[in-house]
């Protein structure tokens, strides 16, 4: 019976654990093996002995997602091209009611995850856990192994790289919308000069093929070379779907026969896009979770 109660008190917590170790790993698997991993843990501790069992899982969760990322580090090998973390698609209706606000807010963009995937796992931790989530710098210390003081200047150091590196995408998602339709429709058009108008001048496209082109660049930059990979991949409106992609405005493409071709996520800042990231693994696209797209 002790145990029903606390699977219950656990699963208070499940969804904002879900979401660090999300932030954490940028993998939606690896995210849900942390969270069964405090799961695990928790049933083998003295649960009468906790007295901020939010906390208590959190801590442990980022203790978890800490290993992990060290492991993946140690055993990491290149990939010769872009490798975008999981998306997460949602319906665009589902963005445009009274929810909108919360959903932006809970929300964090692709282009901001590929910048947390540079950092160190120390810094990565500090900064999610501090920035993201709000938890002190006196809890995130014993987890990094380091001073308070220590686990602040982790987090300075991985703020500075990120403001340099993810800049805050344009809050209203309609004007997102309507930038990225503006976009699309110009590079059906082929219209080179009106795609440059709508691109920052240092505009960036990450592509991830996965096997499909191992030889491919990671990465396209400058709004010309930018405006002309869009006219040469764009796709005929009847295949392509408007959708939300982690928060932001992004959009879903088929092929004629019904497979998915791409799923592309853009970051819109002041009015203009500056960083579009294509998912475009068919191993990856084969495993996307759409479910929330139907009906």
């Amino acid at each position: 019976m002790e145990n029903f109660f606390l699977g219950d008190r656990f699963q208070e917590h499940r969804d904002r654990l879900r979401a660090v170790a999300y932030r954490m790993l940028g993998s939606q698997a690896e995210a849900e093996d942390a969270v069964q991993e405090a799961w695990l843990r928790l049933n083998r501790a003295d649960a009468a002995e906790i007295d901020n069992l939010g906390g208590w899982l959190t801590t442990v969760v980022g203790r978890v997602c800490l290993d992990m990322l060290r492991s993946r580090r140690a055993r990491r090998e290149e990939p010769a091209g872009a490798r975008l973390p999981d998306p997460v698609v949602a319906p665009l209706e589902a963005a445009e009611g009274p929810e909108q606000q919360a959903l932006m807010a809970d929300s964090v963009g692709l282009a901001l995850l590929v910048v947390l995937d540079t950092l160190p796992p120390a810094e990565r931790l500090a900064f999610v856990l501090h920035d993201l989530f709000g938890v002190p710098f006196d809890d995130i210390a014993p987890i990094v192994e380091r001073s308070p003081a220590a686990a602040r200047q982790l987090a300075s150091r991985a703020r500075r790289r990120v403001r340099g590196a993810a800049p805050a995408p344009d809050p209203d998602l309609a004007r997102q919308r309507r930038v990225v339709e503006a976009f699309l429709a110009a590079a059906r058009g082929g219209d080179l000069a009106a795609l440059v108008e709508l691109l920052h001048p240092d505009a960036t496209t990450r592509v991830d093929w996965g096997a499909l082109r191992p030889g491919a660049a990671p990465a396209v930059r400058g709004a010309e070379e930018v405006a002309r990979q869009a006219a040469l991949y764009a796709r005929p409106p009847e295949l392509v779907r408007t959708v939300v992609v982690n928060g932001g405005i992004g959009v879903l493409s088929r092929t004629e026969d019904g497979r998915l071709y791409s799923l592309l996520a853009y970051t819109v800042v002041d009015g203009r896009i500056a960083y579009i990231d294509a998912l475009a693994d068919p191993e990856r696209l084969a495993r996307l979770d759409l479910s929330a797209l139907d009906g």
